[in-house]
C-alpha cells in the first residue's frame, strides 16, 4: 500500500464529518463533534495500525466488489450497504439538527447511544487485531491460506464486526437525536443480518473448521440473543 494512497484515504474520511456538519446548520453542534471524533479517531487508527502491523489485510481492505471470487451476490449487498450509509449519515443532521423532525431526545437515551458507541470502538478495532482474513467481501481467500479465527471477540460472537456496525447503527442516531436514523440504521441491521446467513452458508461448505466453530460460539451477530 502507498503513501499516497493512506493519505487520500485520510482526507476522504474527513469528507463524513464535514457533511454532518454542513447539513445539520450548525458548525458548534456538541454531539455531532462527538460522534465525528470518535469516527475520525476509529478509521485513522484502524488505518495506522494495519499499515504498520497488517498491510495483507489492509490490502483486503481496498479490495474492490466484484473480484477475489467474492459471491454473487454479496456484490449487490455491498452497494447496498454503501448507499444505505450514505443516506444514514444524511438523514441524521438533517432530522435532529436542521429541520428537528424528531423533536427532543432524553439525555438518558443519547447517553445510551454514547455507550454503544464505545462497544462499538471497542468491538471494531479489536476484529481487526484478532482476524487477518477480515475482508469486506464474503469471499473464501485462498490466496491468504485463509483458516478459522476462534480467540478474542470471535469467542464471543461469530461476527463481532457486524456487532459493532450494529452499536454504529444503533447507537449514533441515540446520540444525535434521530428517529429517521434509527429506522435507516435498523434496516441496515436486518441487511447486515441477511448477509451472515448467506456467508456462514459459505463458510461452512468451504472452510475447515467453521462447522465445529458455530458449536462451541453459539451466537451469530448479537451476544446472547442471536
Amino acid at each position: 500500500m502507498g503513501i499516497g494512497k493512506i493519505v487520500f484515504t485520510f482526507f476522504y474520511i474527513l469528507i463524513y464529518p464535514a457533511l454532518i456538519l454542513l447539513l445539520s446548520g450548525d458548525w458548534f453542534w456538541l454531539e455531532g463533534w462527538i460522534f465525528n471524533i470518535w469516527f475520525i479517531v476509529l478509521c485513522f487508527t484502524t488505518i495506522l495500525y494495519l499499515y504498520i502491523k497488517n498491510p495483507g489485510l489492509l490490502a483486503e481492505r481496498y479490495r474492490k466488489p466484484g473480484t477475489g471470487n467474492q459471491q454473487g451476490w454479496d456484490k449487490y449487498v455491498v452497494y447496498g450497504l454503501a448507499l444505505g450509509f450514505f443516506i444514514w449519515i444524511a438523514i441524521m443532521p438533517l432530522d435532529a439538527k436542521r429541520f428537528g423532525w424528531s423533536g427532543h431526545f432524553p439525555l438518558p437515551v443519547k447517553i445510551a447511544g454514547g455507550i454503544c458507541l464505545i462497544l462499538s470502538f471497542i468491538f471494531f478495532l479489536r476484529s481487526f487485531v484478532d482476524n487477518d482474513f477480515l475482508s469486506p467481501l464474503v469471499r473464501i481467500q485462498e490466496d491468504r491460506k485463509q483458516k478459522v479465527i476462534t480467540t478474542g471477540v470471535y469467542s464471543f460472537v461469530r461476527h463481532p464486526m457486524y456487532f459493532a456496525a450494529t452499536m454504529l447503527f444503533m447507537g449514533t442516531p441515540m446520540l444525535l437525536g434521530s428517529i429517521y436514523g434509527l429506522l435507516v440504521g435498523f434496516l441496515l441491521v436486518l441487511l447486515l443480518a441477511v448477509r451472515s446467513l448467506g456467508e456462514e452458508k459459505l463458510l461452512e461448505k468451504e472452510l475447515e473448521g467453521y462447522t465445529d466453530y458455530k458449536k462451541k460460539v453459539k451466537y451469530r451477530l448479537l451476544p446472547f440473543i442471536w
